[in-house]
């Protein structure tokens, strides 16, 4: 039976990622060039992923046309969460991917690209998605003066750089989802399990 995964912002083609930093000034990739770390991510993808594997790409998949030649480099059946950066008409992306979709459930959890508002996620269990790169959602606990922030459990983020530039199992996704203390599943029994 073939494996599922899960992956988000590869950003193939995207020059510019390689010189961003995050908040401490570290890279966000770390590439010095754009061909190198496009290799790199085809490698460590292709190592992951068999031909007959799932995998749910939860958007920002390239940053330009050319760079939509690499994806036929990718094992697995691919299907698209279309993020803010995948802006080409969809005759661009049907080659590449078997489906698709603006958002996806599957076992009781919303995959999305942005993180969903707070209030439309209330019957999932979690809100996988992507789009914030190497930052997780966090949530404020406490009260003045002791309030701090931390990673909020009803979100989980499979962007490349929370993944080691690779797909992640979706049975990993889980653990780590439980691990951190999301939920799996719709909350109060409020729909079915749908893959």
């Amino acid at each position: 039976m073939p494996n599922v995964f899960l992956t988000s912002d590869t950003h193939f083609g995207h020059a510019n990622i390689c010189k961003f930093t995050n908040y401490d000034g570290s890279p966000v990739r770390p590439w010095d060039s754009v061909e190198e770390m496009d290799e790199e991510m085809v490698k460590r993808w292709n190592e992951t992923v068999g031909p007959k594997d799932k995998v749910y790409h939860l958007g920002d998949v390239v940053i330009n046309r050319r760079a939509l030649a690499t994806l036929d480099r990718l094992n697995g059946d691919k299907v698209l969460i279309k993020g803010n950066h995948d802006i080409f008409p969809l005759k661009d992306y049907v080659k590449y991917f078997r489906d698709i979709r603006a958002y996806h459930v599957m076992n009781g959890m919303i995959l999305s690209h942005i993180p969903v508002s707070k209030g439309s996620i209330a019957r999932f269990g979690t809100n996988i998605h992507g789009h914030t790169h190497g930052n997780r959602v966090m949530k404020t606990v406490g009260i003045w003066p002791f309030k701090k922030q931390v990673i909020d459990p009803d979100y989980f983020c499979v962007c490349v750089e929370q993944t080691d530039f690779r797909p992640i199992l979706f049975e990993d996704a889980i653990k780590r989802i439980k691990d951190q203390g999301g939920q799996v599943g719709f909350r109060n029994g409020n729909g079915p399990t749908v893959d």
